[in-house]
C-alpha cells in the first residue's frame, strides 16, 4: 500500500470527522494519525507531519498536539527523535504469557526467520545458583534473534534425570523449548514477570543500552515425572510485548 504525505486541508478534514464534538480534541488527534498507521499507509520508519504542521493544519494548541504525539509515543505506536521528528515504531514481537510456545514458531509465524545462537550448554554441579536439584543440572545459555535482531536471551536450567541428552542436542536446529517438549512433555507451567534492567551480559547479548528495561519471565515447567526446567527468559522492552488471555 502507498505511503500517503497528508496535506494540511486532509489533515484539517480528516481531524474534523474524528470522534465526536464532545471527544477530546487530543484524543481526535490519536485517532487521525493511527487511522493512517493502522491502514498500513504509514508504515514502519514513516515520518509522521511535525508539530508544527499539525498545530497549522488544526488549529489546536501545541500543548494539545503534543498529548497525543506524547500518548502514542508510550503506547509504542511512535518514536520521538528529539530535533530529527516523530516515526512510526516499527512492530514489537508478542509473547504469549499464559502459554509456553516455541519461540521459532513465533517468528515464522510473522513470516521471519529465526535463528540461535548458543553462548555455551554444559554440566554444572550441585550448588549452583538454581538450588533447585540435589545434584548436578544441565545450563544452557542462548540468543534467540528475529532475522538479524536479538529479541530474547534463554537462560536455562534442566534436570539430567528427566533429559539426559540435552547437552548432545544441537541448539541451532531445534530449540530447547521443543526438545524438551518432546522428551519430557509439559503438564504444568508458572510464570513470574518483572520488568527490570538486563545484566551486562544480556544487555550485550541483545544489542541494548544497559539503561533500556527489559521483560524478564521466570519460567518453571513440570512433566509428569517432576520438574523438567527453570528458565529465564530476557527480553528488550522496545522489541517486545506481552500477550495472554483468560476466561471466566
Amino acid at each position: 500500500m502507498p505511503t500517503d504525505a497528508l496535506s494540511d486541508a486532509e489533515l484539517a478534514e480528516r481531524f474534523a470527522t474524528a470522534g465526536t464534538p464532545a471527544t477530546p480534541a487530543y484524543e481526535r488527534v490519536k485517532t487521525v494519525l493511527r487511522a493512517q498507521i493502522d491502514s498500513g499507509r504509514w508504515p514502519e520508519g514513516f515520518q509522521l507531519p511535525s508539530e508544527n504542521q499539525l498545530v497549522g493544519a488544526l488549529g489546536l494548541a501545541r500543548m494539545t498536539v503534543n498529548r497525543a504525539i506524547r500518548d502514542l509515543a508510550t503506547e509504542g505506536v511512535v518514536v520521538r527523535m528529539p530535533g530529527v521528528g516523530t516515526f512510526v515504531a516499527p512492530d514489537k514481537a508478542a509473547s504469549p504469557l499464559f502459554e509456553v510456545r516455541n519461540i521459532a514458531d513465533e517468528v515464522q509465524r510473522r513470516g521471519h526467520r529465526h535463528r540461535t545462537d548458543i553462548v555455551f550448554a554444559r554440566r554444572e554441579p550441585s550448588g549452583e545458583p538454581h538450588g533447585l536439584w540435589h545434584g548436578e543440572a544441565f545450563h544452557s545459555l542462548v540468543v534467540h534473534y528475529e532475522e538479524t535482531t536479538p529479541i530474547q536471551v534463554e537462560d536455562r536450567y534442566v534436570d539430567p534425570a528427566l533429559a539426559p541428552d540435552y547437552l548432545a542436542q544441537d541448539f541451532t536446529a531445534e530449540t530447547p523449548n521443543s526438545y524438551l517438549s518432546r522428551v519430557a512433555p509439559l503438564v504444568r507451567g508458572e510464570h513470574v514477570v518483572e520488568a527490570l534492567l538486563g545484566s551486562p551480559q544480556e544487555c550485550e547479548l541483545l544489542q541494548i543500552p544497559p539503561t533500556e528495561p527489559c521483560l524478564m519471565i521466570n519460567r518453571k515447567t513440570w512433566s509428569a515425572r517432576g520438574l523438567v526446567s527453570v528458565a529465564r527468559l530476557v527480553h528488550p522492552g522496545s522489541r517486545s510485548r506481552l500477550e495472554g488471555g483468560f476466561t471466566t
